[in-house]
């Protein structure tokens, strides 16, 4: 598999390497210190390829831990019952983010707020976050004569600087495709059709593009 980094890593990369290369020039072996620094910024802002599975089914957007898995009563851009299911992603984790299926962007609402820890399951409330709304293509794939129309949000976590999503209304997204990073620990909210299949359990771990959340039931 193909192996490169998300772009919003360069920036680190050369802060980190000129700052090494300065402290080496100054002090010897004290760029240690940076450099390890340099090396951190490079493993988390890897991105690497991942094959999205065959079969048929929403796609994880995150990598990292099943949290939240239930139904809820999503009323600010859905206004229909659906079924949440929370990804926390640690500092390990790799945190590009992925769509959970073919879909239209329809509306990215970017809400500043604190950053507090993204493990809560009301932490967008108070924490700054991206709420993407995105409609599923082709409306043939839409279960049971529902609109199809699903939520992704990205919620900043308590050393999460700002999210960002690439997208804009009216971007075509395929399954498994990348969208989006938020820098450090965060967690990433996804709202699906409430009568499709869980397929994950709560503290699964989970990879973007490659799990399997849920799969439409009929």
């Amino acid at each position: 598999m193909g192996f490169t980094f998300a772009p919003e890593g360069y920036p680190y990369f050369v802060l980190f390497g000129a700052l090494s290369f300065l402290v080496w020039l100054a002090w010897g072996w004290f760029a240690v210190l940076p450099g390890l620094v340099l090396g951190f910024m490079f493993y988390f802002f890897r991105d690497p390829e991942r094959r999205t599975p065959d079969e048929e089914g929403y796609v994880c957007p995150a990598d990292g831990r099943i949290i939240v898995a239930q139904q809820v009563r999503e009323d600010k851009y859905l206004e229909k019952e659906a079924l949440l299911i929370s990804i926390f992603m640690s500092p390990l984790n790799v945190h590009v983010n992925r769509s959970p299926c073919d879909c239209e962007v329809r509306l990215v609402d970017y809400r500043k707020g604190s950053f507090k820890s993204a493990w809560s399951e009301h932490a967008f409330h108070k924490n700054e976050h991206i709420s993407i709304v995105m409609d599923e293509r082709p409306a043939s794939r839409r279960p049971n004569g529902q609109d199809g129309r699903i939520l992704v949000r990205q919620v900043a976590g308590s050393i999460a600087q700002k999210p960002v999503c690439r997208k804009k209304p009216g971007d075509i997204l395929k399954r498994g495709e990348r969208f989006g990073i938020i820098k450090f620990s965060s967690r990433v909210d996804v709202y699906l059709p409430a009568d499709v299949k869980l397929a994950v359990s709560i503290g699964d771990r989970v990879r973007a593009g490659e799990s399997i959340l849920a799969r439409k039931e009929g």
